[in-house]
C-alpha cells in the first residue's frame, strides 16, 4: 500500500472540498410554503393590533364575542389596548406581541383586530427564528398585507388574507373562512349573485382585463395595493415569479392606482406572473375634475391587461362588508373568463 499516494489523495479531496462554493440554505420561498395546523373548536387564538389603535375597550369586547361565536377562545396580546399617537402602541411593543403569540404553544392561530397603518413599521423587530419555527394561521387584511408579505418572504408558510377580527363576519365570510381554516377545504371562489331589481345585474360582476383570458395556476400572493407597493425595495416583499397576484384597495384615485402599478411594473413585480386578480377598489374615484380622465378599468387594463396572462377584476374581496378569505402562499387556479378562483389543495394540516 502506497501511504504517500493515499495521503496525496486525501489532501486533494480536502482541497477540493475547501475550494468548492458553500452550500447556501434554501430560502423559505425556495422550500415552498409550509402549512399551519387547522383550527379546531376550543382552540385558543391570539388577538393582536399591529397597526392602528381601537377607539375603546368595548371594541375589543365585541371582537372577543365574535371569536367566541366561532367556537374559539380569544387571548389578548399584552399591548392590545395600548395607544401611541394613531398606533396601537410603540413599534417594539406591537412586534413583541406578535413574537409572543407565535412562541406561545397554547395559541393555535392569530387574528389581527384591525388594519389602518403601522404594520410595516414593526417588521424589523420581528423574531423570524421564532416565527419560522412556529407556523400559524395569521388572519387579516388591508394593512395586515405587510405581515402577509413579510411572512411569505421570510417565514415560508401560508397565512390568510381575510376579514380582520373586528370585521362584520357575516355568514358568507364565516362560511368561507371555516371551510378553509377548520375543514381544510378547497373551495371554488365565485362572486355572489347580484340582488338588484334590474334586467341585467351590475353588482359583483367580473370582467376580463384586456387580452387576459384563460386559466392559470400559481401561488397566491398579494393584498392591499398601497401597502404592498410601499414594501418594494425592502427585504419584506417575496418573489412573485410564477405567482397569481391579487390586489385590492380603498379610497385611492385612479391616478394613484396608476402610479402604484407603474412602480410595481418598473420594480419587476409584474414581470413573471402567471395571473392577476383585482378585487374591489372601494371609492377609488378622483374627487376632483374627471373630464378626460382614465377610469379605474382603463388603468387596470393598461397595466395588467396586456401582460399576456389571465387577468380579471371585480373579485369579492377588499374593503367590503363580506369577502373571500384568500390563502397567501396557497396554490390556486384562476379562470379569468368565468371570474372564478379555486384552491388546488388544502392550506392547513
Amino acid at each position: 500500500m502506497d501511504i504517500n499516494a493515499t495521503r496525496r489523495q486525501i489532501m486533494a479531496g480536502l482541497a477540493a472540498m475547501l475550494s468548492a462554493p458553500p452550500l447556501l440554505a434554501a430560502s423559505p420561498e425556495a422550500k415552498g410554503a409550509r402549512k399551519p395546523s387547522r383550527l379546531r373548536v376550543g382552540d385558543t387564538v391570539g388577538l393582536i393590533e399591529p397597526a392602528s389603535a381601537s377607539d375603546e375597550p368595548f371594541q375589543i369586547q365585541l371582537v372577543e364575542e365574535a371569536i367566541t361565536a366561532m367556537g374559539l377562545k380569544p387571548k389578548r396580546a399584552p399591548h392590545v389596548l395600548n395607544r401611541y399617537g394613531y398606533l396601537a402602541g410603540q413599534d417594539k411593543d406591537r412586534a413583541a406581541d406578535i413574537n409572543a403569540m407565535f412562541a406561545d404553544k397554547d395559541v393555535k392561530a392569530i387574528f389581527a383586530v384591525r388594519g389602518g397603518w403601522g404594520s410595516a413599521r414593526l417588521l424589523p423587530y420581528l423574531d423570524w427564528n421564532i416565527i419560522r419555527a412556529n407556523p400559524k394561521l395569521l388572519t387579516g387584511f388591508s394593512d395586515i398585507t405587510a405581515l402577509h408579505m413579510a411572512i411569505a418572504a421570510k417565514g415560508g408558510f401560508v397565512t390568510l388574507h381575510g376579514p380582520n377580527a373586528g370585521s362584520a363576519w357575516g355568514k358568507s365570510s364565516w362560511d368561507i373562512y371555516r371551510e378553509i381554516a377548520f375543514d381544510a377545504g378547497t373551495p371554488l371562489f365565485v362572486n355572489p349573485e347580484g340582488d338588484e331589481d334590474r334586467l341585467t345585474q351590475r353588482r359583483w360582476r367580473t370582467r376580463v382585463l384586456g387580452t387576459g383570458r384563460g386559466k392559470a395556476q400559481g401561488k397566491l400572493l398579494g393584498g392591499n395595493l398601497t401597502v404592498l407597493t410601499a414594501l418594494a425595495g425592502t427585504p419584506y416583499l417575496p418573489d412573485f415569479s410564477g405567482a397569481i397576484l391579487f390586489l385590492e384597495d380603498v379610497e385611492e384615485a385612479e391616478y394613484r392606482i396608476d402610479r402604484m402599478l407603474t412602480q410595481l411594473g418598473q420594480a419587476g413585480v409584474l414581470k413573471n406572473l402567471k395571473g392577476v386578480v383585482f378585487g374591489q377598489c372601494t371609492d377609488c374615484v378622483n374627487k376632483g375634475t374627471s373630464y378626460g380622465a382614465f377610469t379605474l378599468n382603463d388603468v387596470l387594463t393598461q397595466h395588467l391587461g396586456g401582460l399576456g396572462i389571465p387577468a380579471y377584476q371585480g373579485a369579492w374581496f377588499g374593503h367590503i362588508t363580506d369577502q373571500f378569505t384568500l390563502p397567501v402562499g396557497g396554490m390556486a387556479e384562476i379562470d379569468a373568463d368565468a371570474g372564478t378562483l379555486r384552491l388546488l389543495e388544502p392550506v392547513v394540516v
